[in-house]
């Protein structure tokens, strides 16, 4: 297979541009071929991304499998079985204005497209949003996090060692790469990471008339009602919020909990740590690591320790942080400021739920949203009032695992969407034809432009 080894990028995305322009990759069944390719590459390389993962953040081979390969592996195959309809012209319906005549949208891919991962999933955040790439017939180049060093190189070696860099590529490297990539001009950039780089990356889209995907971030609340089953509710939520070390960008980012059952609540949660987490997290396998010293200490300045009701070890050498409850929290606390990305879990208490509303609208749109309750009324009311990018009702994280459902932010946690149809979506255009017959051509368009002829357009086209 071709490779490079330094990586002109100019070269590279020409490269690309000509194998695109090639026709090749409108191909169908060559789209097929490739996604079941890369479904076997990445199977037959699991033992070297999961050994890559766990050097990056301790994370177990399950846990990799359940939040990164297994996504993966479902949407290649959704790709698979679903590409030839997708890719199907579309026969849609003529207006009275063009008859005799046929019209229909045919799917074509944008071209060259840059995909930019990001480091808290770095297999999944990276390589999902390939596969409606190349299903969709464009050409990929990839740029992980540098933050997750192996795994970025363990990618960069699976698909770099087969496939041809004219098709599909992994560009290795950290902020100066990725501004140098950034020069070049792409048919789509796709983004995943903070709402502050992805400001810099519409910008410089912009430049090129680049269009974007920005799947940013936020604090994304959680109500949790008197009506609601604590016991269920609190085990979602701390599975929720502590995956992945709390580095999860549609993590519960805190708990909303209507006066008067905050105590029990929180005696749930308790216990929900320790039977998910064991006594001791530090030695749980199930406990991922901090990804590097600056987030570590990122997270703990936002933490007030005399609010700490569990939790609160730390290790700096380690990269860990202890499952943590603050209690007694209010929307001006340095906590609530910004997402917190770690396992901090900051409870506030609300006894208005219209007051509570207005506050949350008052901030950046979230990511998600979720809400535990048995009050059909109270779920309505949220899901209507307030402005967020996906979530759950008695659930939480757990609608990424649904294809079906489009996932991607609004606002300031992002633009666009993709998992299944909307990722093929994502990476297409739509074109539209009008099919005329020659037969007969009436004269109502042209001039002169008479009287009863502006009458009978009146009737054609209104």
């Amino acid at each position: 297979m071709e490779t490079l080894e330094k990586t002109n990028y100019k070269t590279l995305v020409n490269s690309q541009l000509e194998y695109f322009n090639s026709n090749i990759t409108k191909d169908v069944n060559f789209r097929i071929v490739q996604l079941k390719k890369f479904r076997d590459v990445l199977k037959s390389n699991e033992t070297l991304l999961d050994k890559a993962i766990y050097d990056d953040f301790k994370k177990s081979s399950f846990e990799n499998y359940a939040t990164e390969l297994s996504i993966i592996y479902h949407e290649i195959n959704l790709a698979i079985k679903k590409l030839k309809k997708w890719s199907k012209r579309k026969r849609v319906g003529t207006n009275m204005a063009n008859l005799p005549g046929k019209s229909y949208i045919i799917p074509e891919p944008l071209g060259v497209t840059l995909t930019i991962g990001a480091w808290n999933y770095p297999y999944h955040l990276s390589l999902a949003p390939v596969i409606p790439a190349l299903a969709a017939g464009n050409t990929a180049i990839i740029k992980p996090s540098e933050l997750a060093l192996n795994s970025s190189h363990a990618m960069a070696k699976i698909i770099n060692e087969n496939f041809d860099a004219k098709y599909f590529h992994v560009v290795e490297g950290g902020v100066e790469e990725t501004k140098s990539l950034l020069k070049e001009k792409f048919d789509k950039i796709f983004y995943t990471g903070s709402s502050k780089v992805g400001k810099i990356i519409m910008k410089t889209a912009s430049e090129n008339l680049t269009p974007v995907t920005l799947e940013l971030g936020g604090k994304s609340p959680c109500f949790v009602f008197n009506d609601a089953n604590l016991k269920i509710s609190a085990q979602r939520i701390v599975w929720a919020k502590f995956l992945n070390g709390g580095q999860t960008c549609v993590a519960p980012d805190y708990i909303l909990a209507e006066k008067g059952i905050k105590e029990k609540l929180i005696a749930e949660i308790k216990n929900q740590i320790v039977a998910i987490l064991g006594d001791d997290p530090k030695n749980s396998e199930s406990f991922v690591r901090i990804i590097s010293l600056h987030h570590y200490n990122r997270i703990l300045q936002l933490v007030d320790f005399d609010k700490i009701i569990i939790g609160g070890k730390t290790d700096e050498d380690a990269l860990y942080i202890e499952p943590t409850v603050m209690d007694n929290v209010s929307f001006d606390d340095a906590i609530m400021q910004d997402e917190i990305f770690g396992p901090i879990l900051p409870i506030v208490e609300f006894e208005n739920l219209d007051q509570t509303i207005k506050i949350i609208k008052d901030r950046e749109k979230p990511l998600a949203l979720y809400v535990f309750t048995s009050n059909k009324k109270n779920s309505k009311k949220i899901l209507h009032e307030i402005s967020f990018g996906g979530g759950a009702v008695n659930e939480a994280v757990m609608h990424l695992a649904n294809s079906n459902l489009p996932f991607g932010g609004v606002g300031y946690s992002g633009m666009g969407s993709y998992h299944g149809k909307a990722g093929f979506d994502c990476f297409t255009h739509y074109k539209s034809i009008l099919d005329k017959s020659t037969m007969i051509e009436p004269p109502i368009k042209y001039a002169p432009y008479l009287d009863w002829k502006r009458k009978l357009l009146q009737k054609l086209l209104e």
